[in-house]
């Protein structure tokens, strides 16, 4: 009767054991996290150029891939069906850099040209942020930060 209990309970920590490393290996393989996204907008004014700047922080335990980044006005097409990864395929990259374990800090900055501040949209404009891990997993932020266009 010992023995089967002995058994038993052997049987159960190797149960719970393989649980848990089950439970920890899933946990080191999250999505991607954006966070601490920031926008700023200046535009054109005399003889200085205007430009767009985004910066955020993304993390992925495998390490990450790419970040893609799009500025869109608030009252856009994308406001009314939802922005989707599939909008997102062929934007422009951010350039990222090394911040801190599987962190990395990612800036994308453009000019604007006074063209482009006197044809935008006046209003409310969001970024959004496409970051993809290096084992494919992808995480679409479509309102990462705000900026308005006067």
């Amino acid at each position: 009767m010992a023995r089967r209990i002995v058994l038993a309970v052997t049987a159960g920590v190797v149960v719970l054991g393989g649980a848990g490393a089950f439970a920890l290996a899933y946990a080191g393989e999250q999505l991607p996290s954006v966070e601490h996204s920031a926008a700023g907008y200046a535009a054109p004014a005399g003889d200085r150029a205007g430009s767009l700047t985004f910066t955020t922080d993304v993390t992925a335990s495998s390490g990450v891939k790419s970040v893609k980044v799009l500025a869109w006005p608030a009252n856009s097409d994308f406001a009314k069906k939802g922005l989707t990864a599939k909008d997102m395929a062929s934007v422009e990259s951010a350039v990222c850099k090394p911040s801190g374990g599987d962190t990395v800090h990612c800036t994308y900055k453009v000019p604007v040209t006074r063209d482009d501040a006197e044809t935008s949209e006046r209003g409310v404009w969001h970024v959004a942020v496409l970051a993809t891990s290096k084992d494919g997993d992808t995480k679409l932020v479509a309102k990462a930060a705000d900026f308005n266009v006067a």
